[in-house]
């Protein structure tokens, strides 16, 4: 006889992920730290490095004014947990053995302090959001994935060298404004989360809609969604939950593949 048909599982006995919990700054400051070094491991791997250069940052639980970040000079695909330094907002180590890359962190101090939602920056240099960047043009929403990003990201439209100063900081802070994501002209792209995941997130996809752009381009002239359409996918894909449910498969294969990352 054939098998029966099975019953539906209840939805309330069914396994979803979603964001921990935590009893203890402790326990948060420890799970931020893995995240962070998962990142910048998947970062690595994405070939977004170029020399000493990118950083993602996270805002410390309880030392709300200082932010666990990579170490100058140590690759991406070498960073594990407890490689990582505390930094305050002036950029003085305060916990770890390593230095911190000052110039790149006058961006993420004064983005975290005008952000204080923005629990986590990145910052990199990746091949596609340079060249997109190159144009001083923002994303267009030519498909359902950048659409996250429609009239949620700006355009810093100035020429941007290696940033030392902190009123440059503050302009680059300042055009971000209230935007999960912004495009440096000439230089790459900076996203905001309220979370790792979150940001980087952002980060990823968004050097993939860099790249989607480009190729559209090259190829002829795309079709773009209309506002409309493109602001309601915005609602529905755009929040920074949706982010880190999106990066999860990817926290999942770097964590599986690199164990040591966590350590």
């Amino acid at each position: 006889m054939p098998r029966p048909t099975p019953e539906p599982i209840p939805t309330d006995q069914l396994h979803i992920t979603l964001p921990p919990q935590h009893t203890s700054p402790d326990d948060e400051r420890r799970h931020r730290k893995e995240r962070l070094a998962a990142a910048l491991r998947l970062f690595g791997r994405y070939g977004y490095e170029e020399g000493v250069s990118g950083h993602i940052t996270v805002r410390d639980p309880e030392l709300t004014d200082c932010f666990w970040v990579n170490p100058f000079g140590m690759p991406f695909a070498h960073i594990t947990a407890g490689d990582l330094i505390l930094v305050n907002q002036a950029g003085q180590v305060v916990e770890g053995r390593y230095h911190v890359n000052q110039a790149a962190f006058v961006v993420h101090s004064h983005v975290h302090r005008a952000r204080p939602d923005a629990v986590a920056v990145a910052h990199s240099r990746s091949v596609h959001s340079r060249a997109l960047s190159s144009l001083g043009e923002l994303l267009e929403p030519i498909n359902q994935e950048v659409c996250a990003f429609f009239e949620d990201h700006a355009l810093y439209d100035a020429p941007t060298g290696v940033v030392v100063d902190d009123d440059e900081g503050r302009r680059i802070a300042a055009a971000l404004g209230g935007h999960k994501a912004l495009i440096l002209r000439n230089r790459g792209l900076l996203t905001v989360g309220d979370s790792v995941d979150a940001a980087a997130w952002w980060f990823i996809t968004m050097e993939r809609s860099c790249r989607a752009q480009l190729a559209a381009k090259a190829a002829g002239k795309p079709v773009l969604i209309d506002d409309e359409s493109a602001a309601r996918l915005r609602e529905q894909l755009g929040n920074d939950l949706v982010a880190w449910i999106n990066y999860q498969p990817l926290y999942l294969q770097i964590t599986r593949a690199e164990p040591d990352l966590l350590s």
